[in-house]
């Protein structure tokens, strides 16, 4: 599975933990910036986040803004992209089991390192059930 993984400045230094934590696990992830910890606009990673894994660069994007909110906001704008913000285990589990989401998003100043890598190991072994879901998953891009 390819995962891409940017951020807005503050999502920063989360998206810099994640980056060398995963690599010591031997798994990459394909750095899409911001590249420093000076101000950006959060819109501009939420949709360059989107075009790639639309592009299918990738299977999965993790996206990081102060919040989550504003990133995962500016990626869902785009038709086809199910971005969720997982604030709990429970919401890591339903992301991917009932909205097979394509990119998951976390708050850089909101959430601890160790509470989102245990959210995105929960959401990266769970499966999607497919069936019901999907058909509602479909009606998100109908308009």
């Amino acid at each position: 599975m390819k995962i891409a993984i940017a951020a807005d400045h503050g999502g920063f230094a989360l998206k810099q933990q994640l980056i060398e934590h995963y690599q010591k696990k031997n798994v990459e992830l394909e750095d899409l910036g911001t590249y420093t910890p000076e101000p950006v606009d959060y819109p501009d990673y939420g949709v360059k986040m989107a075009r790639h894994i639309l592009d299918g660069r990738a299977d999965l994007g993790i996206a990081i803004c102060g919040t989550g909110v504003g990133i995962s906001m500016a990626a869902n704008r785009l038709k086809g992209i199910r971005a969720a913000l997982l604030y709990d285990d429970v919401s890591a589990q339903m992301a991917k089991k009932h909205n097979n989401a394509n990119i998951i998003a976390f708050g850089g100043r909101t959430m601890a390192f160790d509470d989102v890598v245990r959210r995105i190991d929960i959401f990266l072994q769970t499966e999607f059930e497919g069936g019901r879901h999907q058909k509602r998953i479909d009606k998100l891009d109908e308009e």
